[in-house]
């Protein structure tokens, strides 16, 4: 993944803190093998949530939006059910 999501003018209201947070998840997942991704989505939210940031469900729909913008079909239909699913468990706690 290249850096050029950061230029997405669409992040320009979000605040600075999420995208630090972001920054650093996008070069986490760079390292993570595909079958760890859940691990790494849930891992982003309990840093988020320890740091007090939420992200909103728009906010979330342009961040994958953004970071798959690249990516064949299939890859982001995976992306996109990783999301709904650590959604879901996230709604358990």
């Amino acid at each position: 993944m290249t850096s050029d999501w950061k230029s997405d003018p669409r992040l320009q209201s979000m605040d600075p803190r999420k995208i630090r947070l972001l920054e650093e998840f996008a070069g986490q997942i760079a390292k993570t093998e595909k079958t760890n991704l859940l691990n790494a989505i849930l891992s982003l939210n309990q840093k988020a949530a320890a740091q007090g940031l939420r992200f909103d469900d728009q906010e979330t729909s342009l961040i994958v939006s953004v970071l798959t913008a690249s990516m064949g079909p299939s890859e982001k239909k995976k992306v996109e059910t990783l999301r709904l699913l650590s959604k879901k468990l996230a709604g358990r706690r």
